[in-house]
């Protein structure tokens, strides 16, 4: 199955996205899955749509070359792009969306999910955003579209948190959950009990492009607000053992009790993977039909 896909932001997470596609190609060829990327949307670079030389796709090379050069269609948005790309002959199309978490808002990520939902596109997205302020109602309007709606890189980075529940533990109530669930400020804390400085731990952060655009959504714990609740655990908690970029979560449950998933490491490439996963559950939802 052929996947058009539409990437609104093309930041740290997007890039290592693309250039994944290209490593696991086999895989996914494996799976019955061919992702083409048909255009990138970006707020501040300009957007690259796919021409008709390239029918077979862009790639990494292509669209850096592009955005670089300035030769993007500076004034392209994204819900214009998703009436372009609702135009093509295609089997499915996906928007990738990636763009900046507005604590206040969601925007513009919801109304981006909303304009995919209009043209009957399935959605993937690693942005908090839309999720916090608005599942229950884009929840409902996938459902209406007939459209797949899926945010497994919002949380946890690629460890199968919502596929975990929503794929293999059916029947199952969550009765609660707790965790430490920011890559970022977990390293900090770690940095900061060697004693190195706040300022150089971000910085490193920031350098390796996990630490979010704004900072302070780590640092104040926004992030970690949107995804949850920030909370304080003592020493011999499960939870405190957990240093540098590691995350880990505790289901509650009935029946199955106490289930706790770890992931000793964070990173762009984690993030990446939990798009690529997703992309490969819009496929196999699509083929069930």
């Amino acid at each position: 199955m052929t996947l058009t896909l539409l990437l609104a932001g093309y930041g740290n997470v997007a890039r290592r996205f693309v250039t994944l596609l290209d490593e696991t190609r086999q895989a996914l060829n494996a799976l019955g899955v061919e992702p083409v990327i048909a255009g990138v949307v970006t707020r501040r670079h300009g957007s690259v749509l796919e021409e008709a030389s390239e029918e077979a796709g862009l790639d990494a090379i292509t669209i850096a070359r592009r955005l670089t050069e300035g030769s993007g269609r500076e004034s392209v948005s994204v819900s214009s792009a998703l009436e372009w790309c609702a135009r093509k002959p295609v089997e499915a199309r996906v928007l990738i969306e990636t763009t900046t978490l507005d604590i206040r808002s969601g925007e513009p990520a919801i109304s981006h999910v909303r304009a995919a939902f209009a043209t009957g596109t399935h959605v993937v997205t690693a942005n908090k955003g839309p999720v916090a302020f608005a599942y229950r109602a884009l929840a409902d309007e996938a459902a209406t579209a007939g459209v797949q709606f899926f945010f497994e890189g919002a949380v946890m980075d690629g460890i199968p948190v919502f596929n975990l529940v929503r794929e293999t533990m059916p029947a199952v109530t969550i009765r609660g959950f707790r965790g430490v669930v920011n890559s970022t400020t977990n390293y900090l804390l770690t940095a900061l009990e060697r004693g190195e400085s706040f300022e150089r731990a971000l910085a490193d952060m920031q350098a390796a492009g996990v630490a979010e655009a704004d900072p302070s959504l780590d640092v104040d714990g926004w992030d970690a607000a949107a995804k949850a609740a920030v909370e304080e655990v003592e020493l011999d908690d499960p939870l405190a053992i957990l240093d540098g970029q590691a995350n880990a979560l505790e289901l509650d449950t009935w029946p199955l009790g106490r289930i706790v998933i770890m992931q000793r490491g964070g990173g762009l490439e984690k993030t990446a993977y939990a798009l690529l996963t997703d992309l490969i559950a819009v496929a196999r939802r699509i083929q069930r039909r």
